[in-house]
């Protein structure tokens, strides 16, 4: 089969267009044939920084494709089932740029007549935004229509791939949702994902914009550059809100107000969705799979998230799309 590897660390250029062998499931596992590859900044991170292995390595986590094999344990009627994909390369060689990869069946997830281009876009930004929205106490510990009734959610940076997903399953669920951009094209973005308030961080006073939104302050943000912005969360978190952050843009260390973050009991959470543990995963697939079929989630301009597509063998160029921040969702096709 046609497939990405590297066998070192470094920019896109190790990215190589190889023939390997088909993978065949094992117990409990499903080979799903791609059509799609999704690309989120982990990708180009683990790439540039993580040890492929003696064998090299296939990248990108998620996926959406078809199931043409299973293995022992695992339902045979499963072959030929449209699924989406995520963590596919989570310490295992077998990545989605690729014809074929091989999970765990758990991680190949019913996709029904949804396009691949949705599927493959579902995986690591909508569990990490999922994740951000149930983490503490005083969020709900799953999503669905009412579980976030009238909440005051603050999204920074809505018109990024979680973001995005994170307005739409806020909005799906109930909650009054407020985001914050960096343009005007970016604010269209945003809106189109379904935010209620779009405030432009660089044209107007985030914290009195959202005080005047929500007088008693958010009780959640999904943070993407807590460095940048640790200062003014301070001016418009309420009492026992939670500040999850997801992406260390701005910088790897912050520093914060501790007095004023420990007056409001701030809980600071930590986001990383590959070491999230097990059952906040399987909560996460099981909502968004209800959203999907609720047809909740969105993907392309119209929702927001602007698609970028590439052939496999230009893999190395959707890695550095991604890398540069591009608006939108990198989708690898796999089938070109």
């Amino acid at each position: 089969m046609r497939a990405i590897t590297y066998t070192e660390t470094g920019g896109p250029d190790v990215l190589q267009l190889t023939d390997r062998p088909t993978p065949e499931p094992g117990p409990g596992e499903v080979r799903v044939r791609l059509a799609l590859s999704g690309v989120n900044p982990t990708d180009w991170k683990s790439r540039s920084t993580a040890d492929p292995g003696d064998g090299g390595k296939t990248p990108n986590q998620d996926g959406a494709g078809t199931v043409d094999a299973v293995g022992e344990g695992v339902d045979p009627g499963r072959v030929g089932e449209r699924v989406w994909v995520w963590e596919a390369a989570w310490q295992r060689p077998t990545g989605t740029a690729a014809e074929h990869t091989v999970v765990r069946a758990e991680q190949a997830v019913p996709l029904g007549e949804h396009p691949f281009e949705l599927g493959a876009a579902l995986g690591i930004p909508f569990m990490t935004a999922h994740r951000c929205l149930t983490v503490a106490e005083h969020l709900p510990r799953h999503l669905a229509p009412g579980s976030l009734d009238g909440v005051p959610v603050l999204v920074q940076g809505g018109a990024g791939a979680v973001g995005n997903a994170a307005i739409q399953l806020a909005r799906w669920a109930g909650a009054t949702v407020i985001t914050t951009v960096s343009s005007p094209e970016k604010a269209e973005l945003a809106r189109a994902a379904g935010a209620h308030h779009v405030v432009d961080y660089r044209r107007e006073d985030v914290a009195a914009r959202v005080r005047e939104i929500a007088p008693d302050g958010v009780q959640a943000v999904v943070e993407v550059n807590i460095r940048a912005n640790a200062e003014v969360d301070t001016k418009l978190v309420a009492q026992h809100a939670s500040l999850a952050i997801y992406a260390d843009d701005g910088g790897p260390e912050f520093s914060a107000p501790t007095r004023a973050f420990m007056a409001l009991n701030t809980r600071f959470q930590f986001v990383l969705v590959y070491t999230a543990p097990a059952e906040a995963k399987t909560q996460a697939v099981a909502d968004i799979s209800t959203a999907l079929a609720a047809g909740a989630i969105r993907v392309g301009e119209d929702a927001g998230l602007p698609l970028h597509r590439y052939p496999l063998a230009e893999t190395a160029a959707a890695h550095q799309a991604v890398q540069d921040a591009v608006v939108g969702k990198v989708l690898v096709d796999v089938t070109a």
